[in-house]
């Protein structure tokens, strides 16, 4: 086995030459950190980045979090994904803003009584912003230690996340937790990703998995579920130059986010058909394809769509929906659309009209 000296002085030696200069470690604030590990859930760390500079630049404080309206929030989150994050978030800044102070709480108990704040975001800020002894473990932590200690167990097994989360707590130095954590983080961000670069990696020396020649079976995972494929539709209805669209309820898949009608592609159907089925459906209105808008593809982690567009116009004059899918409704031009918040694979569709120049068109023809 390692000798656990070696890898926390190794480490930390590594961390304080390599460590990339991140916004949130300029200062450690609490607030900041709590953002980006929010953001950081599910979500890496290149992405993060731009989105973090943008929002903490809107919101500095929970209190100011606290104070806007949902569909701004949604709006500076708007390619993120994950929306719950930022509902949980805007939740958790109004906690703080109301029930501690303004302050963002130091105490790990307090912090998982936040919305959104489980146990690993929790130890994140108690160790990265406050620097308390709390070991950490993400998928970074797990690769690393696996690799390098040559843990055997699937991580998928309860066995396997002990025997990781056993190797984290003991070989976390009392009082460095804040660089430690990170060091570990880093290194199988930088250096013992998936594939890993050992020739730029500070344990290589003591690693296991590079002694046995095993990296690339370590870590240990169950089988990886198979990717299910959607065929979806939606479409651009446009009436006296204004686009339809609706607002999501919440609770519920892109709750809160605003959307062009549709769904799935039900067996026997052609795409066109399904369209016009949806509509029906969602808004009572009777639509009719004008023209196909091509398709959109976007990758979930567990499935992948095919989104078949269109562009509608009202087969009756009538332009009010009974909502039977939303909370909301409007008509909106242009620059309405600009400011909504939008899932992925519909911001797909309207990033794509802008850059084709086709948006103006549909608009005039409603």
């Amino acid at each position: 086995m390692p000798d656990l000296a070696s890898v926390r002085r190794l480490l930390l030696d590594w961390f304080a030459s390599s460590g990339r200069d991140l916004p949130w470690r300029r200062d450690y604030a609490p607030w900041s950190v709590l953002v980006s590990e929010v953001m950081l859930q599910q979500t890496q760390m290149d992405r993060v980045v731009p989105f973090f500079d943008r929002f903490l630049a809107r919101f500095p404080t929970p209190a100011a979090l606290a104070a806007a309206s949902e569909e701004e929030v949604l709006k500076l989150w708007e390619g993120l994904g994950y929306y719950a994050r930022a509902r949980n978030l805007q939740a958790a800044a109004r906690a703080i803003a109301h029930g501690h102070g303004g302050r963002v709480p130091d105490d790990p108990a307090a912090l998982r009584g936040l919305p959104g704040v489980g146990p690993y975001t929790a130890a994140a800020v108690a160790s990265i912003a406050f620097g308390q002894d709390a070991p950490l473990v993400d998928a970074n932590v797990e690769r690393v230690l696996a690799r390098v200690f040559d843990v055997d167990e699937s991580l998928a097994t309860s066995a396997g996340k002990r025997r990781i989360a056993a190797l984290a707590a003991e070989l976390l130095p009392p009082g460095r937790a804040r660089d430690f954590n990170q060091a570990l983080m880093e290194l199988g961000a930088l250096a013992c990703s998936k594939a890993p670069r050992c020739g730029e990696c500070p344990l290589a020396g003591l690693c296991e998995a590079r002694r046995l020649d095993i990296t690339a079976e370590r870590p240990v995972r169950a089988p990886r579920k198979a990717i299910s494929h959607l065929d979806v539709c939606t479409g651009v209805l446009t009436h006296a130059g204004r686009i339809f669209v609706q607002k999501r309820p919440t609770p519920g898949v892109w709750a809160g986010l605003w959307e062009f009608p549709g769904g799935r592609i039900e067996p026997g159907e052609t795409p066109a058909q399904a369209v016009v089925r949806e509509f029906r459906e969602e808004t009572e209105f009777a639509v009719q394809v004008a023209e196909p808008l091509g398709l959109v593809r976007h990758g979930y982690t567990t499935y992948s769509v095919s989104l078949h567009c269109f562009l509608l116009t009202l087969a009756n004059g009538g332009n009010q929906p009974v909502l039977h899918a939303a909370d909301t409704f409007r008509w909106a031009g242009a620059r309405d659309l600009a400011g909504l918040a939008f899932p992925a694979g519909h911001r797909k569709l309207l990033d794509r009209l802008e850059a084709e120049g086709r948006l103006p068109r549909l608009l005039a023809q409603g």
